[in-house]
């Protein structure tokens, strides 16, 4: 079957339409500004018997009728931007990554899925509930890696890609080639690894295997929503790559300046710039400095001294 991309609108009674696209018997219908952070895309797979929803950012609350009759739900991941529109389907079956589950189903799981320090993770799970909808769902069914679903003509299979979170997967829709690549969202930002349930190995060991995917379309979570030649996709997956090698470059910089503690390095920022400031910001920077530094001691060159870490020369 040839994909071809086709501009589709949902009507507001209140506002303008949602717009998105059409690839055959899936929709995307884009967030504010293409999905960007807190919003997200909204994926909707119809088969023959069944139809199932991918995600469901803040965008859903705004189509709610257009997931009414949704069979099945499926998250490729657990944040709190990707569940905002679980609330409005209750009772529909909710299927998550295995070493995701826990966060769905209980304020504490999400609590150890964040991994923040106390005052800010008790504000961000109250975020979560206040912002973003969020309801734990104790009824969750895990997945694991290669679960399909057969919805008519189309099945969806998993395919576990972790790193920006312990369960993070793709969602391969076969036998059209459609993969729902989540946050692996080819944004300017770079990889998020910032969380307890992140991992930056992970995170890199995934990234070589993604143009591996039998895809021939890719849809975000965030930002760009399709990506439909392969070349385009290389390309902006190789940029969003690099932002890591960036911010071992960035660490190892400072270090060749002078030793500094982990504190020292967090506070200069490896991830988020100076413009932006929010509760979390510390402790994701502390996270993502220590991975980094971790893996930049393995290959030799960062040691550590006492409280200290070195370039090595």
């Amino acid at each position: 079957m040839d994909l071809h991309a086709e501009r589709i609108e949902c009507a507001m009674p209140d506002g303008p339409p949602v717009s998105g696209m059409r690839l055959g018997p899936v929709e995307v219908f884009l967030g504010a500004q293409s999905g960007k952070f807190p919003d997200g895309n909204q994926v909707i797979v119809r088969g023959s018997d069944a139809m199932a929803v991918f995600d469901t950012p803040m965008v859903a609350n705004r189509i709610a009728t257009r997931l009414a009759d949704a069979d099945l739900v499926i998250l490729g991941h657990v944040h709190e931007d990707h569940a905002a529109g679980l609330h409005l389907l209750p009772h529909v079956p909710l299927h998550v990554p295995r070493a995701d589950v826990d966060a769905i189903r209980s304020l504490d799981g999400l609590r150890r899925h964040y991994g923040y320090s106390p005052g800010v993770v008790d504000a961000m799970v109250e975020r979560a509930r206040t912002d973003f909808h969020f309801v734990p769902r104790p009824d969750a069914l895990a997945y694991d890696d290669g679960a399909t679903w057969e919805l008519g003509g189309l099945r969806v299979r998993a395919i576990h890609m972790p790193g920006h979170t312990a369960g993070h997967s793709v969602l391969l829709i076969e036998p059209l080639g459609i993969a729902f690549i989540g946050d692996i969202d080819l944004s300017s930002f770079g990889p998020y690894y910032g969380d307890a349930c992140s991992d930056l190995g992970a995170f890199r060991r995934t990234l070589t295997r993604m143009l591996d995917l039998p895809a021939r379309a890719w849809i975000t979570s965030h930002h760009k929503g399709i990506v439909m030649e392969r070349a385009g996709f290389s390309a902006q997956l190789e940029r969003f790559a690099a932002v890591i090698e960036r911010r071992d470059e960035a660490l190892l910089a400072a270090l060749r300046e002078q030793p500094a503690t982990l504190e020292e390095l967090a506070a200069r920022r490896f991830v988020y710039p100076p413009s932006f400031n929010d509760l979390f910001v510390p402790d994701v920077e502390r996270r993502v400095a220590l991975q980094h530094l971790e893996a930049l001691i393995g290959s030799g060159r960062v040691e550590r001294r006492g409280a200290h870490y070195a370039a090595m020369a």
